[in-house]
Formats: structure tokens, C-alpha cells, sequence
């Protein structure tokens, strides 16, 4: 298990910013908005766990003007994307162990 701590830095591995990587996974492209809708907390948390993922270089960010507003728009880089899929081969291998050393209760 400890591979899981050593394979992942804490910038991938806190939870909120998982939460991020994995919804930006999911759909592609997130806004800010979205983001603080999703997460929930205030503005400059939300913000200073997006310019951790940011600095080390998970994600990207540009600007969109969408009905005359401007938008932050999200997305993994390749950096974030394979980090995450390496994140997802290892719990799945974690799943597989853990349900190949269950018992039928018989014991």
C-alpha cells in the first residue's frame, strides 16, 4: 500500500484537487464556475487548489468569452492525464489483490 503514497506527490494526492483531476477527467473541460459549484468552498480555496494543480503542471487553463462573459475553462494536460490513469491502474490493482485475499466468510 505504501506504493500508493510513494507513486503520487501531494499536490496529485489531497483529496479536493483527486476530486478535481478526476471530474476534469471525466468531462474534458471544466469551468471555474463549475468548479466551485462542484467542490463547494470559498473562491480562494477553490482557486488555490487549481493553481497547485496548475504549478505542477496537471492542468491547463485559458479564457473563454461565452455570451459576452469572460470564463476560465480547465483541462488535464498529458502530465495529469497519465498520472491519473497510472492512479487508476493502481487502485484497480489494489481492488483486485483485496478481492483475491477475501475469504467466503466460512472460516
Amino acid at each position: 500500500m505504501s506504493d500508493l503514497y510513494l507513486g503520487f506527490d501531494q499536490i496529485f494526492f489531497e483529496k479536493t484537487r483527486l476530486s478535481m483531476i478526476s471530474l476534469l477527467y471525466r468531462e474534458k473541460y471544466v469551468s471555474y464556475n463549475r468548479f466551485r459549484k462542484i467542490i463547494g468552498g470559498t473562491d480562494g480555496a477553490v482557486y488555490s487548489h487549481l493553481k497547485k494543480l496548475l504549478e505542477g503542471g496537471y492542468i491547463r487553463k485559458k479564457k473563454e468569452i461565452i455570451e459576452d462573459t469572460a470564463h476560465t475553462i480547465y483541462s488535464l494536460t498529458r502530465k495529469g492525464e497519465k498520472r491519473f490513469s497510472d492512479y487508476i491502474d493502481f487502485m484497480e490493482k489494489v481492488v483486485r489483490e483485496y478481492k483475491g485475499g477475501q475469504t467466503n466468510g466460512n472460516e
